[in-house]
């Protein structure tokens, strides 16, 4: 199994941007130790985009790998990318949808997804640890 991790517009910046929200640990060391903690249970993959193509490019790419699980976090795209959503629902490989922050206790044009009923589930708000729920999750499936 290889679990892809997906990230969207500005989670490069995670650690550095509004740390009240996102908090001070970069993304990239924390997948890093997921990486690690998880080497023997299967492999992860991290791709990361500022451009909606891309990601949608990747995620065709992936997408009809048997063995593939994705863990999505399309960051603003989410709310936004219609085409995005579409593409999430033509691929046969499982997504989870995870949010950082809990997009609900945010404004309201966060509420709105078009990931999120593509995916086969959500995590929000839980921090980081989202991604590692949806690894946890995925290895018990």
């Amino acid at each position: 199994m290889t679990i892809h991790i997906v990230n969207g517009p500005n989670l490069n910046l995670v650690g550095k941007r509004e740390p009240e929200i996102y908090g001070n640990v970069s993304l990239d060391n924390y997948l890093g130790d997921l990486g690690t903690e998880f080497k023997d249970r299967t492999d992860i993959k991290v791709f990361q985009s500022n451009a909606e193509g891309e990601l949608i490019d990747y995620l065709q790419e992936i997408g009809f790998d048997e063995s593939a699980k994705i863990i999505v976090n399309a960051g603003a795209l989410g709310h936004t990318s219609l085409g995005l959503g579409d593409c999430i629902r033509a691929i046969s490989a499982p997504v989870i949808d995870v949010h950082i922050s809990n997009v609900y206790a945010r404004e309201s044009f966060r509420q709105n997804s078009f990931v999120t009923p593509a995916a086969v589930g959500t995590i929000s708000g839980l921090g980081l640890e989202g991604y590692r729920l949806a690894i946890e999750w995925f290895l018990r499936k």
